[in-house]
């Protein structure tokens, strides 16, 4: 689309959807303007613009750089036509916000349904069709789950891949920047530009996505995990997920019904520990000078780190490290992991239970484990919400599991369905 398309739509349909917090007109720019239209999480830094981060206190009111992959994206022609609403500080997979407010997903105009998270404006734009593609962040699910729940594709890379400089953390173990786009060929060209070194952390790349687009993946082995072994999944989900997995063999991959030696339960625990320990440290002064005024759930959240000791911190990544090579060793037998990305589809958000966190249940192994990952949408609910199911890479293949996604994507039956927005016009 035309940045003036993407502003007309902006103005027509934002004034209930709230996909952006802020919307750049004109629009933001490098030296050329002629790439995709993108939307960049408010968690992103951006030159001169209020780094929100979902709160009401900016996390830097006026940054001096764009964040890396702002840059890099900018740079490559992109435009940039606003900050799309996050949870505060990214630390929620429901996609609420009580401190902001929080986006709606654009599948259901009559009831207010969670939009997940932590993406959750990132996620909105792109299946409203505000933007072509959208930056997000990633710690326990926060690209694939909203991409999940409003029907996009969110494309989560290992780490290393991708510069996390100018992004701020939730957990520097965990953290890891990704797209949503509504296509796997324009969320893969968008990570090919941001990938590559930085002289930081990202040592790898760059990432080759017309490679991974035109690979063959006939006769690849892929594992499926079977739906007794997925703990409670909706049964419209199970369905939906068995259908694809039909789908992948129509399209020639070999698809293994096989259980892995850890339950993807088995991550949920341990990366919530870090998320916690690490987050607090990193935001205790912030927590301690603003928790009146944030989210009440997010403070519960980051207080949960403050019991957890340095000693405990130490041993839990420790044990990531044992957990990891085992689960490597098992997946380095076939190309890629499949299961639903989120086990329900989206619910009403003032039904939303932020005591628990099923929507990360299946994607929080990601980042434990340092897989890439991928959700591609494979259908609709008999009530007319997205489901997406999620393909796990082995570490540092993330060609693989864009591959994949491209592969299933073309007999997937969505063929690039959109939700009805005549309800939310402005």
């Amino acid at each position: 689309m035309t940045p003036d398309e993407a502003l007309a739509r902006i103005r027509r349909y934002d004034g209930r959807l709230k996909a952006f917090v802020q919307v750049f007109d004109p629009p933001l720019t490098g030296d050329a303007a002629t790439g995709p239209v993108i939307a960049i999480k408010d968690l992103f830094d951006v030159a001169d613009v209020p780094t929100g981060g979902g709160a009401r206190v900016p996390l830097d009111p006026s940054p001096a750089h764009h964040a890396a992959v702002v840059e890099r994206l900018l740079q490559a022609g992109y435009v940039a036509v606003g900050k799309a609403h996050t949870v505060e500080l990214a630390y929620g997979g429901w996609g609420t916000n009580r401190a902001v407010g929080a986006p709606w997903n654009p599948w259901d105009s009559e009831v207010h349904r969670a939009p997940g998270g932590s993406s959750s404006g990132s996620a909105v734009a792109v299946a409203a069709g505000l933007c072509d593609a959208a930056l997000g962040s990633d710690t326990g699910g926060s690209v694939r789950i909203p991409a999940a729940t409003c029907g996009v594709v969110g494309l989560k890379p290992g780490r290393g891949l991708v510069s996390l400089k100018g992004v701020h953390p939730l957990s520097p173990a965990l953290d890891t920047v990704g797209v949503l786009a509504r296509d796997v060929a324009t969320a893969a060209r968008a990570l090919a530009v941001i990938s590559g070194p930085d002289g930081e952390a990202a040592v790898r790349g760059p990432f080759d996505a017309e490679t991974a687009l035109s690979t063959d993946v006939r006769g690849r082995r892929l594992a499926a995990i079977p739906l007794d072994a997925l703990g409670e999944v909706h049964p419209e989900i199970g369905r939906l997920y068995l259908d694809a997995l039909d789908r992948l063999r129509s399209a020639g991959l070999a698809v293994e019904i096989v259980s892995p030696p850890q339950t993807l339960d088995h991550s949920f625990t341990p990366n919530g520990m870090l998320m916690a320990g690490e987050g607090w440290r990193i935001w205790k002064d912030r927590i301690e000078a603003y928790g009146e005024i944030m989210d009440p759930w997010i403070v519960r959240r980051f207080e949960a780190g403050r019991e957890i000791s340095d000693e405990r911190l130490a041993e839990a990544h420790l044990r990531r490290e044992a957990d990891q090579q085992e689960f490597h060793a098992w997946l380095a037998g076939y190309d890629a992991l499949a299961c639903p990305t989120c086990p329900i589809p989206a619910p009403p958000i003032d039904a939303v239970d932020e005591t628990v966190s099923p929507l990360s249940r299946l994607t929080r192994a990601a980042n434990y484990l340092d897989l890439p990952g991928i959700s591609v949408p494979c259908g609709l609910t008999d009530a007319g919400l997205p489901v997406g199911m999620q393909i796990l890479g082995r570490p540092r293949d993330e060609a693989s599991v864009v591959a994949m996604g491209a592969a299933f994507e073309k007999v997937s039956g969505w063929n690039g369905r959109t939700p009805d927005l005549a309800g939310f016009t402005s």
